[in-house]
């Protein structure tokens, strides 16, 4: 079981990024996936989640109306689409997964019981 969040680098505040998140040696359809990041110095704190149900997805108030969470499982690869961002959107970005619900809404970030390697995103002009 292997994850992989790629696409970070350096962006000009306003900017935007795709990160992918690309499973390998299992599928994804069944998991629910979550966006995670960590600044530094700071905690790691939840940016949005896609369910596995119905592909719901739910945002952190920091990242409502300007990023997006979807899910390709024919790819086996979830994406995080972020638009205008901002000096603190700077951090480590990790994808995880967990499958012990269908919906993400409110799921504890413990259960998320596979995490890929980050990538960093640095916003900066």
């Amino acid at each position: 079981v292997q994850l992989q969040a790629s696409g970070g680098g350096l962006v000009q505040p306003g900017g935007s990024l795709r990160l992918s998140c690309v499973a390998s040696g299992f599928t994804l359809d069944y998991y629910v996936i979550g966006w995670f990041r960590q600044a530094p110095g700071k905690r790691r704190e939840g940016v949005g989640c896609i369910s596995s149900s119905d592909s719901s997805t739910y945002y952190a108030e920091s990242a409502k109306g300007r990023f997006t969470i979807s899910r390709d499982n024919a790819k086996n690869t979830a994406y995080l689409q972020m638009n205008n961002l901002k000096p603190e959107d700077t951090a480590i970005y990790f994808c995880a997964i967990e499958d012990a619900y269908n919906d993400c809404f409110n799921v504890p970030e413990d259960v998320y019981e596979y995490w890929g390697h980050g990538t960093l995103v640095t916003v900066s002009s």
